[in-house]
């Protein structure tokens, strides 16, 4: 058992240090922050939207924002489109699944608003879907994904593709970039 546990943070450390050797994913990650934080200062909202793992990651960033991160401060307008969970039902429900983030995007959704879309695979259609209601409405776009980027790479304005296939590194990879780019966010909106 020491071994297996040995093994998986070696692999995740490894995953780490290659995404810091990339210097073009380090400036796609920079690139990202400043996105969110002119968005932001313009009145925009940021919508952040996933899947399983990918949809508490999504929540998780979206309360580091619109709640704090390091330090006491206003909130920023940032929310995980799949927080409602009787609306998400409903729509699933009545309407299916595939749909339950472009239906919310297409309401709350304003241009020069930033939506984040988090999918290990880059494949998901719900996400995709929002991603068609985005580009119409003028939203800009950010995914993080696996190595490949999949089918949400052709819609991303800045796509943050982790170097990996395997689904537990790219996640941790993810909550780690995101919670660099609420830093820079919060460090910018209020300096201390």
């Amino acid at each position: 058992m020491n071994t297996r546990i040995k093994e998986a943070i070696e692999q995740s450390s490894k995953l780490k240090l290659q995404i810091l050797q990339d210097e073009s994913l380090m400036q796609r990650i920079s690139d990202s922050a400043l996105l969110i934080e002119r968005s932001l200062r313009e009145g925009g909202k940021i919508h952040f939207c996933g899947n399983g793992g990918s949809a508490a990651d999504a929540q998780h960033l979206a309360a580091e924002l619109s709640g704090r991160f390091y330090y006491d401060r206003p909130p920023l307008n940032a929310e995980a489109l799949h927080c409602n969970s009787s609306y998400l039902t409903a729509v699933a429900n009545d309407y299916g699944y595939d749909i339950v983030f472009s239906r919310m995007l297409e309401c709350s959704g304003r241009k020069g608003d930033v939506v984040v879309g988090i999918s290990t695979s880059g494949n998901s259609s719900n996400i995709i879907k929002a991603y068609e209601v985005a580009k119409q409405k003028g939203i800009h776009i950010i995914s993080f994904t696996g190595a490949t980027g999949g089918n949400m790479k052709e819609y991303s304005d800045i796509l943050i593709n982790v170097p990996s296939t395997d689904t537990p590194r790219i996640q941790e990879s993810h909550i780690m970039i995101g919670h660099i780019i609420c830093e820079l966010v919060e460090s910018n909106i209020f300096p201390k």
